[in-house]
């Protein structure tokens, strides 16, 4: 049986703690479901798209990327923020060719997560991507990485050895491996 109890709670006051280009930190005041109060702090995010590339023979496009919160290099399927106004597809075309060059013919949505849902409104929206066509690129001034392709299997191999260990390329991952083989 479904619970029938509410578990919402309600906001009294809020106020920005810190308000950055990427992202801004909020301080709540709520009411409880009992009736007392209590404080929330969390992450405004503007959300992200993620695209799964596939080439026609099966290889996947991928980014080496130095991220600096832990000083250190990623493997990771391509992504990004999405901008006011703009709607995810739109956004998850845009990054996969400012980030890579490519651009897709094909586009499938694939599913969308919350990552952080503890002290992030953020969401990531997935895409696959087929029909690549190589072009040029148009990175961000600070954003440098290097893509290459991989083969799906060995891409699966580097997550079980863990060299491919960045949240959302491994969930991507695995939505792709469910897809391909049980027809997600």
């Amino acid at each position: 049986m479904a619970p029938t109890s509410t578990l919402t709670e309600t906001p009294l006051a809020s106020e920005t703690v810190f308000k950055g280009r990427l992202m801004h930190v909020k301080r709540d005041r709520v009411r409880l479901p009992d009736g007392r109060e209590s404080t929330r702090e969390y992450i405004v995010h503007p959300g992200a798209v993620v695209v799964i590339p596939v080439f026609d023979n099966g290889d996947l496009l991928l980014e080496r990327q130095h991220r600096y919160p832990l000083h250190r290099d990623f493997i990771e399927l391509p992504a990004g923020k999405i901008d006011p106004g703009e709607d995810d597809l739109t956004c998850a075309r845009r990054e996969l060719e400012e980030e890579t060059g490519y651009t897709a013919t094909e586009w499938r949505a694939v599913t969308t997560i919350y990552p952080c849902i503890g002290y992030s409104d953020e969401r990531l929206a997935f895409y696959l991507a087929r029909g690549l066509a190589d072009g040029t690129h148009a990175r961000d001034h600070d954003e440098f990485l290097e893509i290459f392709r991989l083969p799906f299997a060995e891409a699966m191999q580097w997550v079980r050895d863990g060299r491919i260990c960045e949240t959302k390329t491994v969930i991507g991952l695995f939505w792709l491996e469910k897809m391909l083989e049980q027809g997600w």
